[in-house]
């Protein structure tokens, strides 16, 4: 079978992975083009490793850690946000964040893990219990959920509240949604993309960041409809149906790249919203 076909099936999910490392969709998918030349430069040396994902994997972070992204990427072209998120890049150890990206977001298993990042796997389970620990002591926040399923929506808000935020609304349509960020802003979405009456979580979430800028995680049963590589495309993405340590691993990702996400304390002003 040939590379291409080999790995072309974990291409759309390198990227999430890539994205979810570096906080930007730019440098995110300029470090996979980066490792689809590396094999393409030497295909030889890729084939021989037993399992093309792993390898897929930890050939992305052997180009991650030795390639400069302002290579591809032009830094000074960052957004307010994209900056602030490469600064908070030390706020969490490197490599367990990693371990735990790859354990909980791409459902490796430990050993896996351990060959994306060419360690034993004692060392791979220890990485990703310490970034664990990490996480669960970072930032707390107000949520809004928009999802129509009331199952869904519950286990959502258990898990969310579990973790120490503070569920503002759940929102089952696109108008709820609008009024609710009106009435009080939060300072993270999660999104149903389809909701159950025909409006559209995505359309929702358009028009609030129209007025504020605020992380959004959607969520969806088709990941790969939205994973193409056609702007806009979104950074947070959780399948339905959805494991509860790769969303923790995904709602730390998306409030450790907002630059306001630390400031607990601060009032947050009603947006201004113009109704549909």
């Amino acid at each position: 079978m040939a590379i291409s076909q080999e790995i072309s099936a974990y291409i759309p999910y390198l990227r999430r992975f890539s994205r979810a490392l570096t906080g930007t969709q730019a440098g995110g998918d300029a470090y996979v083009v980066a490792t689809l030349e590396a094999i393409i430069a030497d295909p030889v040396e890729f084939s021989r490793r037993a399992d093309p994902k792993t390898g897929l994997y930890r050939l992305f972070l052997k180009v991650w850690s030795t390639v400069p992204v302002n290579d591809h990427v032009d830094m000074a072209s960052f957004t307010s946000d994209e900056a602030g998120a490469q600064r908070h890049l030390e706020a969490i150890t490197l490599r367990p964040r990693i371990a735990f990206l790859l354990s909980s977001l791409e459902g490796f298993d430990t050993s896996e893990v351990a060959g994306a990042l060419d360690c034993t796997e004692e060392e791979a389970a220890n990485l990703i219990d310490a970034a664990g620990k990490e996480i669960a002591n970072q930032l707390r926040t107000d949520v809004l959920i928009i999802e129509d399923e009331p199952f869904i929506a519950l286990d959502l808000q258990n898990l969310i509240e579990e973790q120490g935020h503070r569920i503002t609304q759940v929102a089952r349509t696109h108008r709820e949604a609008i009024e609710a960020v009106k009435r009080e802003r939060p300072g993270l979405i999660l999104a149903d993309i389809q909701l159950a009456d025909g409006s559209s979580g995505l359309e929702a979430v358009n028009q609030i960041l129209g007025c504020f800028s605020v992380p959004v995680i959607f969520i969806t049963a088709y990941p790969e409809r939205f994973l193409t590589g056609a702007p806009p495309e979104p950074a947070f993405l959780i399948t339905k149906p959805f494991k509860t340590d790769s969303l923790k691993a995904v709602i730390s990702q998306a409030l450790f790249f907002d630059r306001r996400s630390h400031r607990k304390e601060e009032p947050r002003k009603k947006p201004s919203l113009v109704p549909n």
